[in-house]
């Protein structure tokens, strides 16, 4: 639907700064449109309500997050360095945009359930890339070779989220990143690593 139109990406980023400064259910369609510099009529030729712009916004920005940390874990050896590039890789992409880090650790978490579902769909991705770095470490003998894969996911990317929230709820008065080797080496030995 138009994703590939200039105004659709336009709208996108508008919302970020929009939920981000008013709040998801104070941001009306007519701020994100004031926002995005267009119409509000505009808005309905590429989103069907402000859930919708919520939905494609996540599913935008967890996919250019995917891209990334991919890009990064490309060159790497060992699970443990992948891992440290995804934790890394998350914390730069959220200090470094103030109002994406309020969307995806504040405003996302006050929606309904059903948004929520929504939510957690489009995450699957991101947490296919923790898998496929858990499993790569139990295969390489990096990691314990009883580690249950689904739990050590949740737990590493709870930690994550976590983190990232706290610092956001502190009013980013810290430096997220200066966080990346304390949080690597927790989840490190989390995974039972031999690297001791």
């Amino acid at each position: 639907m138009n994703k590939s139109k200039p105004k659709y990406m336009q709208i996108i980023d508008a919302a970020v700064i929009a939920i981000a400064e008013n709040g998801y259910h104070q941001a009306q369609v007519s701020k994100i449109a004031k926002q995005a510099g267009v119409a509000d009529g505009t808005i309905y030729l590429y989103f069907k309500n402000k859930e919708d712009i919520l939905i494609s916004l996540f599913e935008e920005k967890m996919g250019t997050f995917v891209e990334k940390i991919n890009e990064k874990i490309a060159g790497k050896e060992t699970a443990a360095e992948k891992l440290l590039m995804l934790i890394e890789t998350h914390f730069r992409l959220l200090s470094e945009d103030h109002h994406l880090a309020i969307v995806t650790q504040l405003e996302i978490r006050q929606s309904n359930k059903e948004l929520r579902l929504k939510i957690n769909d489009i995450l699957k991705g991101y947490l296919s890339v923790i898998d496929r770095i858990l499993i790569e470490g139990k295969e390489t003998g990096e990691f314990s070779s009883d580690l249950d894969v689904r739990l050590a996911r949740q737990m590493i990317f709870g930690t994550i989220d976590e983190t990232v929230t706290s610092w956001v709820m502190n009013e980013e008065r810290y430096d997220l990143n200066a966080l990346t080797f304390s949080v690597h080496r927790l989840l490190i030995n989390g995974c039972g690593s031999r690297d001791k």
